[in-house]
């Protein structure tokens, strides 16, 4: 059956019938498919969602707009969001990542604010072994330079992590934020009966239909290049022209509402519209400028070609409006109207196509309880080992360093332009968090997440990753705003997915209340599967924070010959999901470390202020490899050796544990450091020479800046 098809369910169609009284129409079916589907209706993951904390003092905009938005002072107001573009990733990577770069600016000045920053997070299959990761790792990441690239906009951090999971379904997650003035800031809620509608930007095409059903609501399987055709293609030059067009219609008040098309195109935008203004709308799809003739009515309101807003604009001031758009290149067309009504109507000049209930599109959708259950057995395979064992620590340290997942990126971010509008003030490679300058004081921005961790302890790993995240903030000393995250699941319908998608929502939440950091927006992923299993679960977290000044935003490199290097925060590591156990061959299994909330966030209070006092010259936190990686990062950073002592009996849990989100590895003058008020401070070394020399118990070992590096910045060459 034609609903079948779709991916609707029997009883979900007779619930569409029952609500429209009737039968419905070739493209009302298409339009709830797409409404109805998880990338739009979140059905399995909105009742887990509310368990987020969504309120704040800095919160303007939360959950439920483009783009989450928080106040940083000065009448600033910083819009971010990050959104998933797996499933077309998977496909076709080039387009996939590009428009999911494209998607992302969207959303942020479609809430008015101008994008000055990207960022993204990456999963791949195991580069070394896999012919297809290392395809789809160069397609996607010059996908995503392309778009970023040529639009203008810094790409100022990231991360990559490559697990066998993640070999049919990559995760290409994108992050962006963006500056407004507090008074350019405008919701996407249709208003006032009568107004015109305005589509701005590129013509609509065939190219994305069903993506957001076909695509992002199903697992993925076999006959994957059978889909390619549902991947939209990008043109960031369009995408350029209609975000200046769109920042001077604000800038004008020429706008009343503005919405993004994205996923499900014209049907989503303006249901969504409608929906939060409780208005009516009125479509006529033969009033669309179409890229390829004979398009159908269906094939129109569902096509996700990119480049494309919908506008509300007044109707003595469409002629303005078309004024602007003319001016700066972009098309725009009035197709329809605000109504008193309550319903959607695509027309095709005077024939009604579809008539639909704003109310049972967008918020009549059936929502599922899911069944979750802990797992009986392994969910994940251990992956071989790459070790032989026997290895000396010195020896364990390199090949940590050339790992993959601990390698550094620079391959990568080179491809990047991280400079570009000349706000960058900690570039990647040079702190825990990118820095950008507001003249006025600065932000801090960083992404976060670790399946291998998730994988073995959905609550505990989900609130690390929140952890590590407001930790990379703390190390630059920004006090964290607000947060978004993407859920990137597999099938919640199986209940060992329903139990991993439930508990890391509640390490999520857990977390973010320790920390009282309001979510202020983010996206779902679901259906993360191939035939071979489900990917490990992967939270992904964005965050946002200030700090008074850009000049004395914190290093992670030591900086001076003689300082003193200390350990702050309380932490047992443990090599439960670590990367030395994976080196070894282990699958991630947990229970994880113990994560005792207020002791961690009252660390990371006292990190942020030393380093804004000027009492810290570096600091970084200490997450994958442990503390011995830590400190070989710091020393690379900066270029300077050290020599370090530790009280225990250098174990491989003292050294290469892992316990994110509780510790930093810091330096300054020890008066300094003492002074501080530092949690748990521990001197233990002495900056200075070229080489890291380490001593702990019986373990001693020296190894040179020169060999570090090497390993470290080869790991990835030959791949990226």
């Amino acid at each position: 059956m034609r609903h079948r098809e779709l991916g609707l369910t029997d009883a979900e169609y007779e619930l569409i019938v029952a609500k429209l009284g009737r039968e419905p129409g070739h493209v009302e079916l298409a339009m709830f498919s797409l409404m109805w589907s998880e990338h739009c209706a979140y059905k399995h993951s909105k009742k887990l969602l509310r368990r987020l904390p969504t309120e704040g003092p800095h919160v303007l905009l939360g959950p439920g707009e483009n783009a989450g938005v928080v106040d940083v002072g000065g009448g600033i107001a910083v819009a971010f969001k990050v959104e998933s573009h797996n499933h077309p990733s998977a496909v076709e990577p080039f387009q996939g990542a590009a428009t999911g770069v494209g998607g992302i600016l969207r959303d942020v000045f479609a809430v008015g604010a101008r994008p000055i920053a990207v960022l993204d997070s990456l999963r791949f299959g195991e580069p070394a072994t896999s012919a297809r990761s290392r395809f789809l790792l160069e397609r996607a990441v010059a996908g995503i330079g392309h778009y970023g690239n040529s639009i203008g906009v810094a790409t100022v951090g990231g991360e990559i992590y490559f697990e066998s999971s993640y070999e049919q379904n990559c995760l290409i997650n994108a992050m962006c934020l963006g500056l407004a003035p507090r008074e350019r800031l405008i919701r996407s809620a249709a208003a006032g009966p009568g107004n015109v509608l305005v589509l701005l930007g590129a013509l609509t095409g065939r190219d994305g239909i069903g993506g957001a059903s076909v695509l992002a609501s199903a697992e993925l399987g076999e006959a994957d290049d059978a889909k390619r055709p549902s991947v939209q293609i990008g043109d960031p030059f369009a995408e350029k022209k209609l975000l200046e067009c769109s920042l001077e219609l604000l800038d004008r008040r020429l706008l009343v509402s503005l919405q993004d098309l994205g996923a499900a195109g014209l049907t989503s935008s303006s249901a969504e519209m409608a929906s939060k203004g409780e208005v009516g709308l009125d479509i006529d799809v033969a009033k669309v400028p179409l890229r390829e003739p004979g398009m159908e009515s269906f094939e129109i309101m569902i096509s996700e070609s990119q480049e494309r807003m919908l506008g509300v604009v007044e109707p003595d001031r469409v002629a303005e409006v078309l004024a602007v758009c003319e001016r700066w290149e972009t098309l725009a067309t009035p197709i329809g109207e605000v109504t008193a009504g309550a319903e959607l109507r695509v027309l095709r000049g005077e024939t009604v196509e579809a008539e639909i209930p704003v109310a049972a599109l967008v918020d009549d959708c059936p929502l599922y309880d899911l069944d979750p259950a802990a797992p009986d057995r392994p969910l994940y395979a251990a992956p071989p080992p790459l070790l032989h064992g026997g290895e000396t620590p010195d020896e364990l340290l390199l090949a940590l360093l050339a790992s993959a997942n601990i390698a550094s990126r620079r391959p990568v971010f080179e491809q990047y332009d991280c400079i570009v509008q000349s706000r960058t003030v900690r570039r990647p490679d040079a702190a825990d968090a990118a820095v950008l300058d507001l003249g006025r004081g600065a932000i801090a921005v960083s992404i976060d997440g670790n399946g291998r961790r998730v994988a073995g302890d959905p609550r505990r790993g989900a609130a690390e990753v929140v952890f590590e995240c407001a930790a990379n903030l703390a190390c630059v000393g920004a006090e964290p705003l607000g947060l978004t995250n993407c859920l990137n699941f597999g099938n919640p319908e199986k209940p060992h997915v329903a139990w991993q998608l439930t508990e890391a929502v509640e390490g999520l939440a857990e977390a973010c209340e320790a920390l009282t950091i309001p979510v202020v927006g983010g996206n779902v992923s679901l259906y993360n599967e191939a035939p071979t299993g489900p990917i490990f679960p992967t939270p992904v977290v964005g965050m946002v924070g200030k700090l008074p000044d850009a000049a004395r935003a914190g290093r992670l490199g030591l900086a001076h010959e003689g300082d003193a290097i200390a350990i702050v925060g309380s932490f047992t590591p443990g090599l439960a999901c670590s990367e030395l156990a994976k080196l070894r061959g282990a699958a991630p299994e947990g229970p994880l470390p113990d994560l005792d909330r207020a002791s961690a966030a009252a660390t990371h209070a006292a990190v942020r202020e030393a380093v804004r006092s000027g009492a810290l010259a570096s600091a970084h936190d200490v997450a994958e490899g442990g503390l011995a990686v830590a400190l070989a990062e710091a020393c690379l950073a900066g270029g300077l050796g050290a020599e370090v002592a530790l009280a225990g009996e250098g174990g491989d849990a003292e050294l290469f544990g892992e316990a994110p989100g509780r510790a930093f590895i810091v330096s300054g003058a020890e008066a300094a450091l003492r002074g501080a008020a530092l949690p748990g401070l521990r001197v233990i070394g002495r900056v200075g020479g070229d080489a890291l020399e380490l001593s702990a118990g019986a373990v001693q070992f020296k190894v040179a800046l020169s060999e570090l590096r090497a390993a470290r910045e080869g790991g990835l060459v030959q791949f990226a």
